[in-house]
């Protein structure tokens, strides 16, 4: 729409005007998907289900559009299995810690509203303990070759005729 309703002219006048005006032009030839007809309609789908299903066509995960608490919360959810794969406790607990500073400084920003969801804190101990607790166990240490203190005997066909 280039340009303003004149006053006077109904809406559905101007309106068909526009559209008449633009199919003289061709401006709705070569649109993608013409010519084939409109998906199905699915009644039982929820606007949820769209919005998935919209995400994954974009690319976009759909734990990404949630709003921060939320996503602080799911990210708690999934800090034992992300901390699974540290190999020593130092990153665990600095993992951890990196949560709760984010958890603490959203806690400090005003919400869009009261009833925004309120994350938690991670428990740094419990935490380490699923993954002491978790670890496989560590590889027995090489079994050392235990070195004689006596030379080896050497057989009758090495020995020397006569000598030692």
């Amino acid at each position: 729409m280039t340009q303003r309703k004149p006053p006077g002219v109904s809406f559905e006048t101007w309106v068909e005007r526009q559209i008449g005006q633009a199919q003289e032009r061709g401006d709705f030839s070569r649109l993608p998907g013409a010519g084939k007809p409109l998906p199905a309609f699915d009644p039982d789908e929820t606007a949820y289900d769209w919005a998935v299903a919209k995400a994954r066509r974009e690319g976009v995960q759909p734990a990404d559009m949630l709003p921060p608490g939320l996503a602080l919360r799911r990210e708690r959810d999934d800090l034992p299995a992300r901390v699974a794969a540290l190999p020593s406790e130092a990153a665990v607990r600095a993992v951890a810690e990196d949560y709760n500073a984010r958890v603490e400084a959203f806690w400090r920003r005003p919400q869009p509203s009261r009833w925004s969801p309120v994350p938690g804190l991670a428990d740094v101990e419990a935490l380490v303990e699923g993954w002491r607790r978790d670890r496989p166990p560590p590889p027995p240490p090489a079994a050392e070759e235990a070195v004689p203190d006596t030379p080896p005997r050497r057989r009758w066909w090495q020995r020397r005729r006569g000598g030692s």
